[in-house]
C-alpha cells in the first residue's frame, strides 16, 4: 500500500489434488527454536562471494535455470524498527522471527527519482514497488511506467509468464493496490485502481487507446493466483472496450477465473482454472487491535491478538500464502522444471504504522513473518526455490527509553516477555498521516542464488536477481 506526502494514499480431481499440495506446507513456528541451522552459513563468506556476485549465475549444462520458483515477500514499510518491535513484543529481545533465520542478508536503497531521474530520497510504494518489479525507478505515485516518457514498463510477472512459469500475488491490501497493481500494471497515478478512477490517468484510458485501470490490467495479464482485497474495484462498470458496460469482476470470470471470498472458498478452489480470492472491499481487516499512539502516550497496553472487525471467514496472510503454492505447485512444468514466481505482501504494517497504531503494525508483522515461515517450510521441501524477504522503505516508528518524553506521539505495550517497550512516532503532529522515512532496508534470502542480496544493493537489483534465478531475458 503506502501513501506519502508525494503519492496517498477439474472438478472433484483438481480440488483433491489442491488438498494434497495443501498439507505439503506445513507453519512452523516463529520463534528462537526456528533459527534452523546456519541458513548455509550464508553460503559462503562476504569475501569470498563478493567478488563473483554480480557474474552472470552458472547455468545448468542442460539450460535449466538455476531456481524453479520464485517466492518474494515484501513487508511493506517493514523497516528495522518495524521488525525489532515486533521481535522485542511478540518473542522477546533475545527470540527469533521467522524472517530472521534467513542469514544471506544485505540492505536495499529506496530512494525514487523526479521526471527527470534526478533522486528523491524517500519513496512511496508504487515506485519502491515498481523498481523491483520492473528494475528501473520511476516518480512516486506512478505504477511500473517511465519516469519522463510515461511509458510502460516490462515487469517480471509478464517476463515470467512469457517464459512458461505460473505466477502468483497474495496481498492483504487491495490486488489493486501499488505494490501487487506494479507486476500487472502500468498506470500514470496508482490511484487508477478500477474504471471509475481514472481521473489522474487519462492517457491511461481505454477511450484514450491506454489499457485501463488497474484491475482490467490485472486480468488480462492473468496471474494464476491473486489473492487479497479489493472486491468494491472489481464491482465498478467496464466504460470502454469489449467488456464496456460490464463489471471487472464479469471479465475476470469471462477470462475463466473462479472467484472465492473466504476461507472455505479459498479451501475448496480447483487447481485447473486461476483463482481471484476477494476477501474484503478494500484492505483485509488486520489481525491486532489497541490503542493508539497519542500526544502524552498511552497507558501500559498489552494488544488484542482478535479484532472483531474481522470477518471469521478471512484467511491470514499465512494462509493465503500456503493456498498460493498449492495452487502454484499443481501447475508446474513437469516436462522442462520450471515452477512459478510468487510475491506475497503484508500492506497493513505500512497503513497502521500511518496511524501511529503499534498493535495493528505489529500485529500485521507477526502476520508477515507467519506467511516467511510457511514459504521456508516449503523451500525446505523443494529445495530449488529462492525465497527473498524485504521491504520497500521504511517508516516513522521509534524504540525509545522507557522513561523518555517524546515530543510526538507515543505508546507503551507491555510485551510477551513482561517488559514495557515505549514507541513513537514524530513525523508529524496530532491528526497527521506519518510519513516513511528514506533508509536502506534489509533484504535476505535462502536458495539458489541467495548470495546476490550480501552488501548495499540498488532497489532495482532484485528484478536482475529474480531474472538470473529464473532464467527470464
Amino acid at each position: 500500500m503506502s501513501r506519502t506526502s508525494t503519492g496517498r494514499r477439474t472438478g472433484r480431481r483438481g480440488t483433491a489434488l489442491a488438498a494434497a499440495l495443501l498439507v505439503l506446507v506445513t507453519l512452523p513456528a516463529a520463534s528462537t527454536a526456528a533459527s534452523t541451522a546456519a541458513s548455509t552459513a550464508a553460503s559462503t563468506a562476504h569475501g569470498a562471494v563478493g567478488a563473483d556476485r554480480d557474474r552472470a549465475p552458472a547455468g545448468n549444462v542442460q539450460g535449466r535455470a538455476p531456481a524453479d520458483d520464485v517466492i518474494l515477500l515484501i513487508g511493506d514499510g517493514m523497516g528495522d524498527a518495524e521488525i525489532t518491535a515486533a521481535r522485542d513484543y511478540s518473542v522477546g529481545a533475545a527470540g527469533r522471527l521467522a524472517l530472521d533465520t534467513l542469514d544471506t542478508t544485505g540492505r536495499r536503497t529506496t530512494f525514487s527519482v523526479d521526471e527527470r531521474g534526478r533522486p528523491v530520497y524517500v519513496t512511496d510504494s508504487a515506485a519502491g514497488a515498481t523498481a523491483w518489479a520492473t528494475g528501473r525507478r520511476t516518480v512516486n505515485g506512478r505504477v511500473s511506467k517511465t519516469p519522463g516518457t510515461n511509458r510502460p514498463l516490462p515487469t517480471l510477472l509478464e517476463k515470467a509468464r512469457r517464459h512458461g512459469y505460473a505466477t502468483g500475488i497474495v496481498t492483504t491490501a487491495s490486488v489493486a493496490d501499488a505494490t501487487p497493481a506494479a507486476l500487472t500494471a502500468h498506470v500514470t497515478d496508482r490511484s487508477c485502481k478500477g474504471p471509475a478512477d481514472m481521473a489522474e490517468c487519462p492517457a491511461d484510458t481505454r477511450a484514450a487507446g491506454g489499457a485501463g485501470s488497474v484491475v482490467e490490467q490485472t486480468v488480462a495479464a492473468r496471474p494464476d493466483v491473486l489473492l487479497g482485497g479489493g472486491a468494491d474495484h472489481f464491482a465498478q462498470t467496464v466504460r470502454d472496450g469489449p467488456y464496456r458496460g460490464r463489471t471487472v469482476l464479469e471479465q475476470a470470470r469471462s477470462a475463466g477465473y473462479q472467484v472465492v471470498r473466504d476461507r472455505a472458498g479459498l479451501t475448496a478452489a480447483r487447481t485447473d482454472r486461476p483463482v481471484l480470492g476477494l476477501f474484503a472491499p478494500d484492505y483485509l481487516p488486520v489481525e491486532w487491535t489497541g490503542t493508539p499512539a497519542a500526544p502524552g502516550g498511552t497507558a501500559p497496553q498489552r494488544c488484542a491478538v482478535h479484532n472483531p472487525a474481522r470477518p471469521a471467514g478471512t484467511p491470514t496472510l499465512a494462509e493465503s500464502t500456503r493456498a498460493a503454492l498449492g495452487q502454484l505447485t499443481a501447475r508446474r512444468d513437469r516436462a522442462t522444471g520450471k515452477g512459478f514466481f510468487l510475491q506475497v505482501e503484508g500492506a497493513s504494517i505500512d497503513d497502521r504504522a500511518h496511524e501511529a497504531d503499534p498493535c495493528g503494525q505489529i500485529g500485521e508483522t507477526v502476520a508477515f513473518d507467519r506467511a516467511v515461515a510457511v514459504a521456508l517450510a516449503y523451500a525446505g521441501h523443494h529445495p530449488r526455490t529462492l525465497v527473498i524477504v524485504t521491504a520497500d522503505h521504511g517508516h516513522a516508528t521509534q524504540i525509545l527509553p522507557e522513561d523518555a518524553r517524546p515530543a510526538g506521539l507515543s505508546s507503551t505495550l507491555v510485551t510477551d516477555e513482561g517488559g514495557r517497550m515505549l514507541l513513537g512516532y514524530a513525523t508529524t503532529g496530532p491528526g497527521g498521516t506519518q510519513e516513511h522515512t528514506g533508509v536502506t532496508v534489509p533484504v535476505a534470502a535462502r536458495g539458489p542464488l541467495a548470495d546476490r542480496v550480501l552488501g548495499l544493493r540498488e532497489n532495482t537489483d532484485l528484478f536482475g536477481t529474480v531474472c538470473a534465478a529464473l532464467g527470464l531475458r
